[in-house]
């Protein structure tokens, strides 16, 4: 379908998006950022990795192909080396894994670091040729007539590459994530690869995945925003309600972008968007989301009174419960071989030093403050009926409460625990290399440790003879309950950069069409003898017998796509008749192009396909929404990573009603 390329809808859109500068920028490659160094550092070990890994497979397939003895004792040799090499890499990955004092806030405050995550890299991808092939053998047109489209869709590829660590790189992230729809329907055909490899490595381990199905490209870059918004949560300032209220969203963001991964994708290559990890993940965001709303706490929170003390008690050991369920996950395998070991040890720190939290505030609640009045003895009382997970032993609550010497004795007890339990944190913490180096976190541990050491001889008289109590444990409750919060993709309106090729609900890689059909017609005296119907394109619904067009050759349910060499896939039905009108007394030439199943292709086309917004252009599609025309277990069958359904492939293009020529509203128009 060679056309010329005259101004006309298609031409409007591209100077749209041209204008409105869509295809947004990534971060400078080669910025010396300490960010940027690691990640630098980041994809040198993972190219290494893939070379060691290569020359590992090789090696064992001439171990097992050889009977030599002198050749395999050399091989094993070889292969025992390799291995090493393959180790040390593993470690120097796992320590740049490891640090997270980079991702953090730059100010000099103490706050406890979080933990992010690493950008998954990808090889180089060049599917100029296989695009251009593609072009010419389905769409039947010259395939360097796209180079410019070609040459836009790699250069936002390799943009979202190194997004910038703010809103503008997820939007581009988001921008390539939308556009992968459209080129999954323009050149995917459902039952043939198209040749491409997607090439990603481990985020964790480095090692390499390859795969032909588009949805592990959409699956790593998804990852992507989630581990991005690790990165912008980690680096907010949170000795500031504002900035604490930006690491909450970022980190329910991340646990979104994940949980959204492991709900909808399955049968991952790497290990990395497995399922198990994922869900570690998603915990951990969620912790680390619960850790900001205690700090924001403490920070609206001022006042040193009595029912704060047990409210910031309270949301402690919220903390604690739910770093103790992350700890939990990442010792149970796969997980447990996989994660870094710093990882799982600064969250079991992380557990043990909330936990030592709790019992200081409830120490602070207890010591510091007295009863007076029958009505605050009950108001307190009744605060602390729902306080500890059991009962405290020795007296009842109320008499505790109202005998001073008595709320000394329990606040001594919960001072006790929260010093073993800092101990136990440092302890911890000492057993592991990497986070020894972790100056900030050493500062926190010390100075709480301080803390409730300085607390505890205040309260420590030396008449005290009697044995101090284990003092129950802490109700966790929250105020603020974290939120796993689902990508909106429709954030971020993108067009169809391939949107010369015509409306996407009739030119995709799903839909097959007889060779273009050139015809030329000159008017008689019933005009051309067809009726026309529908835009963008129209639709040649029927052919007048004994006619012009039957005798050109015109098949019905043909669609119109040039008129005199006017492209006119994306013209309205007006335009088109009035192409036709104006043709002089040689008649006209137009271009047909005929669907092999017609009765299926009947179609109205929405006007607005080339630029909808993200959330309906991604709606129906299985990878992308969780609703399914299928039921439950047809529709998880469908998750997969390699293999996609007919059926998934149609809910894809429901933008687009199907209906009877009776049922569409535009009236047939002879001519």
């Amino acid at each position: 379908m060679k056309m010329e390329n005259i101004p006309c809808d298609s031409d409007l859109f591209l100077t749209q998006r041209e204008a409105q500068g869509s295809i947004r920028k990534g971060c400078d490659p080669f910025a010396q950022t300490q960010r940027s160094k690691l990640q630098h550092r980041r994809a040198r070990i993972n190219q290494q990795i893939n070379k060691e890994m290569r020359m590992r497979a090789g090696a064992e397939n001439l171990f097992r192909a050889t009977t030599n003895h002198k050749v395999r004792e050399t091989v094993a040799l070889e292969l025992s080396y390799v291995n090493s090499n393959l180790q040390l890499l593993k470690e120097e990955l796992e320590e740049l894994n490891s640090s997270v004092e980079i991702y953090q806030n730059e100010s000099d405050a103490v706050s406890v670091p979080m933990i992010p995550l690493g950008l998954k890299e990808t090889k180089d991808l060049d599917v100029t040729e296989a695009l251009k092939d593609f072009i010419a053998n389905h769409y039947g047109e010259d395939g360097s007539l796209y180079d410019k489209e070609i040459r836009e869709l790699m250069d936002l590829r390799q943009a979202m590459r190194t997004p910038s660590r703010s809103d503008a790189g997820i939007e581009l992230l988001v921008e390539y994530y939308n556009q992968l729809y459209f080129l999954d329907n323009r050149f995917f055909p459902p039952n043939k690869p198209l040749g491409v490899f997607f090439h990603w490595y481990d985020s964790l381990t480095g090692v390499p995945s390859c795969q032909r199905a588009l949805a592990f490209e959409k699956g790593s870059v998804l990852f992507n925003m989630g581990a991005l918004y690790t990165q912008i949560g980690a680096r907010q300032d949170r000795l500031s309600v504002q900035g604490i209220d930006t690491a909450i969203d970022a980190f329910q963001k991340a646990a979104g972008c994940f949980n959204y991964l492991k709900e909808n994708f399955s049968n991952a290559p790497s290990l990395d968007m497995s399922a198990s990890s994922l869900n570690m993940l998603v915990r951990l965001m969620v912790a680390q989301v619960q850790e900001c709303v205690f700090e924001k706490f403490l920070l609206q929170n001022p006042q040193n009174d009595l029912f704060t003390q047990l409210q910031a008690a309270q949301e402690a050991a919220k903390v604690e419960e739910v770093y103790t369920l992350v700890y939990r996950t990442m010792t149970q395998p796969p997980v447990k071989d996989y994660i870094p070991f710093s990882w799982s040890t600064m969250v079991h720190v992380k557990a043990e030093h909330f936990k030592a939290l709790s019992h200081y505030h409830a120490a602070c609640s207890l010591c510091d403050y007295s009863t007076a009045g029958e009505t605050e003895v009950k108001t307190q009382e009744k605060a602390f009926a729902q306080f500890h997970v059991t009962a405290p032993e020795g007296p009842s609550l109320a008499f505790i409460l109202q005998d001073p010497e008595e709320r000394r004795k329990l606040g001594k007890a919960h001072l006790k625990r929260a010093i073993m339990k800092h101990e136990e944190a440092m302890r911890i913490h000492g057993l592991c290399k990497i986070l020894r180096k972790m100056d900030i976190l050493q500062e926190v541990l010390t100075l709480t440790h301080r803390k409730s050491l300085s607390k505890y001889s205040d309260i420590d008289h030396e008449e005290d003879f009697f044995e101090t109590g284990e003092a129950p444990d802490i109700q966790p409750i929250t105020c603020q309950r974290p939120e796993i919060k689902t990508p909106v993709f429709s954030k971020v309106k993108v067009t169809d950069i391939f949107h010369r090729l015509g409306p996407l609900s009739v030119f995709s890689a799903k839909h097959k069409w007889r060779p273009p059909q050139k015809v030329h017609l000159e008017k008689g005296d019933d005009g051309f003898g067809f009726t026309l119907r529908g835009d963008a394109p129209v639709l040649v619904a029927g052919i007048v017998p004994g006619g012009c067009a039957e005798h050109a050759g015109v098949m019905e349910n043909s669609y119109i796509v040039s008129v005199s060499g006017t492209d006119c896939r994306w013209a309205k039905h007006s335009q088109v008749v009035q192409q036709l009108k104006n043709s002089g007394e040689h008649g006209v030439d137009i271009e047909l192009v005929v669907f092999h199943n017609p009765e299926t292709q009947i179609t109205v086309v929405d006007k607005r396909a080339s630029m909808l917004t993200a959330c309906e252009l991604l709606g129906c599609n299985k990878e992308n929404s969780k609703k399914s025309v299928l039921g439950s277990k047809s529709a998880s069958a469908l998750r997969l990573w390699s293999k996609r359904s007919k059926a998934s492939k149609r809910n894809q293009n429901s933008n687009v009603v199907h209906l009877p020529f009776s049922a569409v509203q535009n009236s047939e128009s002879m001519y």
